[in-house]
C-alpha cells in the first residue's frame, strides 16, 4: 500500500456520488423481459435474503428489484430476520446476504474500525450450510461493507479490501467486457442454464477483493484500477492510502464441498434505482447495463444448479 495524491476531480466525483445515494429509492418501472424463466411462478428454490444483519439492502428495500426479478424467474423469495445457525439455514436453498453491517455502523456512522458483521458461529454455521450443499450469493460493496463481510469471506478462501475500488480519472459505472478479458468465461457468463451469452457488466463504485485457491474470477479489475482506503467513509484527502488492485476481482464463483459460492464486491448492480433529486437511473436499470439483469440471473441459475 503507497499514498498518493487524490485528484480534486475525484474526491469531488466521490462526494456527490455519497450524495446521490443517500437519496435513492428502488425504481419501481423497472421490469425487464425474462424469455424462458427457469422455473413456473413460485416453483423455484427458496431464496433468503439476509436482514438480520443491519443490512443496507434488504428485499423489500433498496434490494426491491432484485427480489422482483428473482420472483419473476420462478423463485421463492422471503427474508431471513434471524441469526445464522443449522436450524435457521435450513429453509433456504440459497442465502443472499448484501451490505450486511455491524451494529458499530448501522446508523450511518461509517469511522474504522469496520467489524465483522457476523459472529464466529454465524461465520462456521453459513460454511458448514454451504460445505453440505447450500448456495450463498454475498455481496459486499465498499467501506464499511467489505469490513465487516472481511471475516466470512475468509471462510471461503477470500481476503476482502475495505476500501472504494474506482479508476482515478474515470467516472462511474465501471465497465467489465469479454472482449478486453475483464469479464471472464465461466458457466455463467456463457448462460449455460438458459439465461443467455453475457458480454458485459458494469458495476458502480464498490470493493476489491482477492479470491482464493478454487476460485473462478468472473469480474477482473484491468489496470489503473485503485482501492482507496479512507478513515471514515466517503471523506477523502490528498493524503488517503490507496493500492493498486490491478488483477483482483469485483466477482467470483467457486465450489466448496457439495454447495456454490458467488461474491461481489459491489451492490447496485444487482438493483435498479433512482438516485439524488435529478432521480439518476444507477444499477440495472442504467444505460450503461444493459446486461446487469441478465446476468444476475445466470448467477442465480448457477447458484441454484439449474445446468446440472
Amino acid at each position: 500500500m503507497f499514498t498518493s495524491r487524490l485528484p480534486r476531480t475525484l474526491a469531488a466525483l466521490l462526494l456527490a456520488c455519497a450524495a446521490a445515494l443517500a437519496q435513492q429509492v428502488a425504481d419501481p418501472d423497472f421490469r425487464p423481459a425474462i424469455p424462458r424463466p427457469a422455473y413456473k411462478q413460485g416453483r423455484g428454490p427458496v431464496v433468503l435474503i439476509d436482514e438480520a444483519h443491519h443490512n443496507f439492502h434488504t428485499a423489500s428495500g433498496r434490494y426491491q428489484p432484485f427480489a422482483e426479478l428473482l420472483r419473476r424467474d420462478g423463485y421463492r423469495v422471503g427474508a431471513s430476520k434471524e441469526p445464522f445457525t443449522k436450524e435457521s439455514l435450513k429453509r433456504a436453498r440459497i442465502l443472499v446476504i448484501s451490505n450486511a453491517l455491524h451494529e458499530r455502523n448501522a446508523g450511518g456512522d461509517w469511522p474504522l474500525p469496520n467489524p465483522s458483521a457476523f459472529t464466529d458461529a454465524e461465520v462456521g454455521a453459513v460454511r458448514e450450510w454451504v460445505r453440505g450443499g447450500g448456495s450463498l450469493l454475498l455481496i459486499a460493496d465498499h467501506m464499511p461493507m467489505g469490513g465487516a463481510a472481511r471475516k466470512l469471506g475468509e471462510a471461503f478462501g477470500v481476503r476482502w479490501s475495505n476500501g472504494f475500488a474506482v479508476v482515478p480519472d474515470a467516472q462511474s459505472p465501471l465497465v467489465f467486457r469479454r472482449a478486453d478479458g475483464t469479464l471472464r468465461d465461466h458457466a455463467i457468463t456463457r448462460g449455460v442454464a438458459g439465461g443467455g451469452r453475457i458480454e458485459q457488466v458494469a458495476t458502480f463504485t464498490g470493493s476489491a477483493f482477492q479470491p482464493g485457491a478454487g476460485a473462478e474470477p468472473l469480474l477482473v479489475f484491468g489496470k489503473g484500477v485503485v482501492s482507496l482506503t479512507p478513515q471514515v467513509a466517503w471523506q477523502f484527502t490528498e493524503q488517503t492510502p490507496r493500492v493498486e488492485v490491478e488483477g483482483w476481482c469485483q466477482g467470483a464463483a467457486l465450489r466448496f464441498g457439495k454447495g456454490r459460492v458467488a461474491l461481489f464486491g459491489e451492490a447496485a448492480m444487482f438493483t435498479a434505482q433512482l438516485a439524488g433529486p435529478n432521480r439518476a437511473r444507477v444499477g440495472m436499470n442504467a444505460p450503461q447495463a444493459p446486461e446487469n439483469a441478465r446476468f444476475l440471473l445466470n448467477v442465480l441459475r448457477w447458484l441454484a444448479k439449474k445446468s446440472e
